[in-house]
């Protein structure tokens, strides 16, 4: 039986060792993501211009209209809520003494530097652009023409903006570590629309061929291990705080 951590930093090191985890098995067993990709592939016949023995078809959802829109929304959605958070903090910061919330500024310091640290730098800037990893459709399983690399591989011949990890699927999971600031008076409206955004977000780009499995679910990790270690930085230092006054 898993025993859950009793503490944010036990949190921390249960969701670090989680995502390491995840990452070997993944990669001790690559074909979990090419089976998952599959699903969602349509295969057609090829033209005569097309080489011998090559893939043709596509990811159907992928031209669907309806559901780029919805990606648009959900793209773009996390950093409408960094914004308004920013806002917050700064009006945080613009109150003194007894009218200062230091626990409120806590928890919006905590949530946008786990966007900025996790979803903004790791994934994009970090991951995104040094590893390597072609996406689904741009291999030759899935009619592409870069061959398929496993998961941390740093093997792929992707140039930029490339499918390890998903960086739509890190601000999925950022949205879903909100949930645990939702005040008790707003929870049963916010949490229902919160984690169907932050579980779609990722299926979506899986169903898309835009990445793998492994890329929606280390993606979506991330932000949680990245927010858990930034939550057990803070109250250590709170901790500290008040046990020198």
């Amino acid at each position: 039986m898993i025993r859950l951590p009793k503490t944010t930093f036990g949190a921390f090191l249960f969701l670090f060792w989680a995502w390491w985890s995840l990452l070997a098995i993944f990669r001790a067993f690559p074909g979990i993501d090419i089976y998952f990709s599959q699903l969602f592939f349509v295969s057609t016949g090829c033209d005569a211009t097309v080489a011998a023995g090559s893939i043709c078809g596509g990811f159907p959802y992928r031209d669907s209209g309806n559901f780029d829109l919805l990606r648009t929304i959900f793209f773009r959605l996390p950093y409408v809520v960094a914004i308004v958070m920013a806002w917050k903090l700064i009006e945080c910061y613009q109150q003194h003494g007894a009218t200062f919330n230091a626990n409120r500024a806590r928890k919006l310091k905590v949530a946008l530097g786990t966007l900025l640290i996790g979803p903004v730098l790791l994934v994009n800037v970090i991951l995104k652009e040094h590893w390597g990893r072609p996406r689904p459709v741009q291999t030759d399983i899935f009619g592409g023409a870069l061959h398929f690399v496993e998961a941390g591989s740093l093997a792929g011949k992707c140039v930029s903006n490339c499918s390890f990890v998903s960086g739509e699927a890190a601000s999925a999971g950022w949205l879903f570590c909100l949930l645990l600031f939702v005040p008790k008076s707003l929870r049963y409206a916010l949490v229902p629309p919160v984690l169907a955004i932050s579980i779609l977000t990722p299926a979506m780009r899986l169903s898309f061929g835009a990445h793998y499995l492994s890329d929606v679910t280390l993606g979506w990790l991330s932000s949680l291990v990245v927010f858990a270690a930034l939550l057990a930085l803070t109250e250590s230092q709170q901790s500290q705080k008040n046990s020198e006054i």
